[in-house]
């Protein structure tokens, strides 16, 4: 589990993110989206993103450190990228806050903390432990768009409950991956988790 678990969930969430935009990826590439320059940015950061986390886990895996090291610069890149273009499709079509739906309040925090964890992950590069537990939670809390599409291509009656199945699958592995390798949960783990609650609490009640 040490040596696969990244490269497994990695390819895990790049499946689902292929999944999640079919339609614009394969089945229904005339749709208007996928004309508008916001969205293709966006989508091309996204999807360069999520290669290179999936190829950085495979790097770790097969110990090309220095593979890996020279990756995390252009991945770094890809992430603010992401996080911008995430920023832009958020203003431009959301007027205020008070005019989103609690989702979509959400998605917004939680991308805060996509980029703050990956700012960390990145200080704290040296740091094996610390930095692979931001990398992952940078990225699993904010994948609320994929499960909606997945959700959708999937016609799954009970959204809410997919997503809360999902979401806790993601964080029950990671705890399980945290004991086999630490012993323990990580402090990372549960600040993360605490603040995806929180977020949640923020976003329906506000």
């Amino acid at each position: 589990m040490k040596t696969y678990y990244y490269p497994i969930v990695s390819t895990l969430l790049f499946v689902l993110s292929v999944i999640a935009f079919s339609d614009n990826l394969f089945t229904d590439v005339g749709q208007k989206s996928n004309s508008d320059p916001k969205f293709i940015v966006h989508g091309l950061f996204m999807f360069a993103w999520f290669g290179t986390f999936v190829a950085q886990s495979y790097f770790i895996a097969r110990k090309k450190y220095a593979v890996h090291m020279k990756w995390g610069k252009v991945g770094f890149v890809l992430a603010i990228g992401v996080f911008l273009s995430t920023l832009y499709v958020f203003i431009a079509i959301f007027k205020g806050w008070d005019a989103m739906e609690p989702f979509v309040k959400a998605n917004r925090l939680l991308m805060v903390s996509f980029a703050t964890f990956i700012l960390l992950a990145y200080l704290y590069r040296k740091d094996r432990i610390k930095h692979k537990r931001f990398i992952f939670w940078a990225i699993v809390l904010p994948i609320e768009p994929i499960m909606g599409r997945v959700s959708e291509v999937f016609q799954v009656d009970n959204w809410q409950l997919f997503y809360i199945l999902v979401w806790h699958a993601f964080f029950l592995s990671f705890f399980v991956y945290d004991w086999q390798s630490l012993k323990r949960i990580h402090p990372i783990s549960w600040l993360a988790v605490g603040w995806f609650y929180i977020t949640w609490a923020i976003a329906i009640y506000s």
